[in-house]
């Protein structure tokens, strides 16, 4: 789609050092077949409001969702038609054309998103979206969802703008109704990838390995969202914890967020 844009501003580390781009690889952790080209995110954010400021830029969007329903034909085991770094550039012009419907955009892409940084990334960079007609109607449809990576972006969007007085509680109640076995992922645990035949099996299936019991990017989610309302309003959040309904590994998660955290450190999980 935007190769000619992405080549020139691909890291000079990333194309020369094998240990660099199997680090940022690893980290991005994409799922087998989508590329990761090699581009940090301040050039691909320039890239992005670039495009967003073209006449074309609806065009350029709406062939990246042509592309990307191409793939769900039979994309598993098989080269994604778009990298890793054309889905961030599609959501970071989704943020930028401030003139266009961005909410019936944002709904055409995030059924796309399939790992957590294009998640977090447009997530963060949504600002606008509170603002916008329907907007807590949308991300409770989301919460809804049996996609990993929908009921993981209303996490973070819901962390990333509305984590206030107003909606923490509504956010909580969203968690305790989540049902964690009807989230479909791809991402298997390793425990998992070792009962299918290992990684390479697993990964010729097409699915990822994640470091947890899946929708292991969803429970992450969570566990961050929770840490970050411990630091915003730690009373409510502890008494929250005390009769959720969540599961223990979520809650594991959120301790070792929230120790982790410079915000939380000296404040108690429970």
């Amino acid at each position: 789609m935007i190769e000619e844009y992405l080549e020139p501003l691909v890291a000079d580390r990333f194309r020369n050092e094998e240990k660099y781009r199997v680090g940022h690889i690893r980290v991005v952790n994409p799922l087998p077949g989508r590329r990761v080209a090699g581009v940090h995110m301040p050039e691909m954010k320039r890239l992005a409001w670039m495009l967003a400021g073209r006449e074309d830029a609806l065009r350029t969007i709406a062939g990246f969702k042509a592309a990307a329903e191409d793939e769900t034909c039979g994309r598993k085991p098989l080269r994604s038609a778009l990298c890793h770094e054309e889905l961030l550039v599609w959501g970071m012009m989704v943020n930028a054309l401030k003139s266009a419907d961005r909410v019936a955009l944002t709904k055409d892409f995030v059924p796309f998103i399939d790992n957590w940084a294009v998640c977090d990334a447009f997530a963060a960079g949504a600002r606008w979206f509170r603002q916008a007609e329907g907007a807590w109607e949308l991300i409770c449809r989301w919460f809804s969802s049996e996609n990993e990576f929908e009921v993981r972006f209303a996490t973070v969007i819901s962390m990333s703008h509305f984590m206030d007085r107003e909606y923490l509680p509504r956010i909580l109640y969203r968690f305790d109704i989540l049902d964690f076995s009807k989230i479909r992922s791809e991402y298997v645990s390793p425990g998992q990838a070792r009962m299918e035949g290992g990684p390479e099996a697993v990964r010729a299936a097409g699915k990822g390995i994640a470091a947890g019991e899946a929708p292991y990017y969803v429970r992450m989610g969570v566990a961050w969202c929770l840490a970050t309302a411990l630091a915003k309003f730690p009373d409510d959040t502890r008494a929250y914890l005390r009769h959720t309904c969540l599961p223990e590994d979520v809650i594991r998660l959120y301790v070792r967020k929230a120790r982790e955290s410079f915000r939380t450190r000296g404040i108690s999980p429970f």
